[in-house]
């Protein structure tokens, strides 16, 4: 597919350099803002997603407000916002004890996901932070390796 458009490409530029069909250079930029952007996947956060219905929707939903009053919502949710260098551990160990979300008590014990590798606990929490209208930012590699450090 490259190399079509490539060849398309250096044909649109050979006829603009001799001046003729100037006209076609316009059609060929409104092609390539309308296929290019089609042509490449737009999801980079498949396998957090992929990992997240697998082993973490069942509890906190598909739309990730969860279970009101049981389990804590991850959409808008201010722990998750205000507790972004712990939540690579949380994933990795679960959760006891009570904790507040958006001014809501939750003390429902959230599963330990030991299997789990660092680049996986990253994808998951990369999608959790960016789906559902969050905006928390995306987590790298390197930043949980170093918090996974702190609790394991």
């Amino acid at each position: 597919m490259f190399s079509f458009i490539y060849s398309i490409f250096v044909s649109f530029v050979n006829l603009v350099v001799q001046k003729k069909l100037r006209g076609m250079i316009c059609i060929f930029v409104l092609l390539s803002v309308i296929i290019l952007p089609t042509s490449c996947e737009r999801n980079p956060y498949k396998q957090g997603k992929l990992l997240y219905e697998n082993f973490c929707q069942n509890c906190h939903q598909e739309n990730g407000e969860a279970l009101l009053g049981l389990i804590p919502p991850l959409k808008n949710s201010d722990y998750l916002r205000q507790h972004q260098t712990d939540i690579p551990c949380i994933v990795r160990h679960g959760l006891k004890g009570e904790i507040i979300v958006n001014n809501l008590p939750y003390d429902h014990e959230m599963p330990a996901n030991p299997t789990f590798s660092e680049i996986e606990i990253a994808n998951v929490i990369n999608y959790i932070n960016n789906a559902w209208g969050n905006r928390y930012g995306y987590v790298s590699y390197d930043e949980v390796k170093a918090n996974l450090k702190e609790c394991d």
